[in-house]
C-alpha cells in the first residue's frame, strides 16, 4: 500500500519526480478513476476568476499517461485544471510523479477526503474501489485515512440504496444521515421523495422508516412453545444489563440455543461492540 496517510502533495515524495514546470493544458486529461464526479459550478467559476487574476498558485500533480507519449494524467488537482480551462490559460504548472494505478487512486481519494471535497456517495465509491480492485479491508482504510471503521462501514452501506436515492444524496437534497435511515426501509425511494418534499429532519426520517416497516403485513408466525419462567427472567436480566432488547431461544431438553440482541440505531450497535470488546480484553 502507498503511504497515503499524508497530504496528497507530499505523498509519493520517495518516488521519482520532476520539478515544477508548465505543460500545455490540452496535453493533460483527468484520471478516469477519479472518485469525485460532481463539481460545484459556482465554486468552479469563482476559482476560474481567481486563476485569471493570479494564475494557478499550486501546481497539479500528474503522471505520464499510461500508453501515451507526451500526455499526462491528473493525480491531484482536477478542479484547478477545469478552472484553468475556463480562465483561458494555455499552460498550467505541474509536478510530474511516477505513480502506479493504486497510488493514483489512493492519493486522489485522500486529497479529496482531506479537503472534504467528496459527497458521501463519491467517498463510499472510492472506498469500494480500494476494496474491490486492490484488496484493502475496511480496517486498513480506516487506519490510513484517519477515519473510524464505523464511518467507513456506514458510508459503504449507502451503496445499497437505489440509484434514485443515491442521486438525491449526490445533489445535496438528502444528507448521509437521512440516507442511512432509509437503508432498511421497505420502499426507500418513495420515502426519500416524502423526506425531500416535506423537509423532514433525520430523526423524523428515522421514525418514518420505522413506521413504514411496522405497517407492512407480517408473515403468520409459526406456533411456538411458551418460554419457561427461567428463560423469561434471564432475558429480562440481560436486557436490563445491556440496555438492548434480548431474546433467548432454547429448546426444552437441549443443551444449545440462540441469543439475539436487537439494536435501534448504529450508536447502540457501537456501544454493544465496545461493551463486548471490553469484556474480551479482561
Amino acid at each position: 500500500m502507498a503511504d497515503i496517510g499524508v497530504d496528497a502533495t507530499d505523498a509519493g515524495s520517495k518516488r521519482s519526480s520532476s520539478p515544477d514546470r508548465e505543460i500545455p493544458i490540452e496535453l493533460i486529461h483527468p484520471n478516469p478513476d477519479q472518485p469525485r464526479r460532481s463539481f460545484d459550478e459556482e465554486k468552479l467559476s469563482d476559482l476560474a476568476a481567481s486563476i485569471a487574476a493570479k494564475g494557478v498558485l499550486q501546481p497539479l500533480i500528474v503522471r505520464s499517461a499510461p500508453g501515451q507519449t507526451d500526455r499526462y494524467e491528473i493525480v491531484a488537482g482536477e478542479r484547478r485544471w477545469r478552472a484553468a480551462q475556463r480562465s483561458g490559460l494555455h499552460k498550467i504548472p505541474v509536478i510530474v510523479r511516477e505513480f502506479d494505478d493504486l497510488e493514483v487512486l489512493e492519493v486522489a481519494i485522500v486529497e479529496n477526503i482531506q479537503r472534504d471535497d467528496l459527497n458521501a456517495i463519491e467517498e463510499a465509491q472510492g472506498f469500494r474501489q480500494l476494496i474491490d480492485r486492490f484488496g484493502h479491508t475496511q480496517d486498513q482504510l480506516s487506519t490510513v485515512l484517519g477515519k473510524s471503521r464505523s464511518h467507513v462501514a456506514n458510508l459503504m452501506r449507502l451503496l445499497k440504496l437505489p440509484d434514485g436515492v443515491q442521486d438525491l444524496l449526490r445533489n445535496g437534497q438528502l444528507s448521509a444521515g437521512h440516507a442511512r435511515a432509509l437503508i432498511n426501509a421497505e420502499d426507500p425511494e418513495a420515502l426519500a421523495a416524502l423526506v425531500v418534499k416535506n423537509g423532514l429532519s433525520v430523526r423524523e426520517t428515522e421514525r418514518l422508516a420505522k413506521s413504514s416497516k411496522a405497517e407492512t403485513p407480517a408473515r403468520p408466525a409459526k406456533s411456538k412453545a411458551a418460554k419457561d419462567a427461567d428463560t423469561v427472567a434471564l432475558e429480562g436480566d440481560l436486557t436490563a444489563a445491556l440496555g438492548l432488547a434480548v431474546q433467548i431461544k432454547h429448546e426444552n431438553g437441549a443443551e444449545s440455543g440462540q441469543i439475539s440482541v436487537k439494536y435501534q440505531s448504529l450508536e447502540q450497535l457501537d456501544q454493544l461492540c465496545a461493551l463486548l470488546s471490553n469484556g474480551l480484553e479482561r
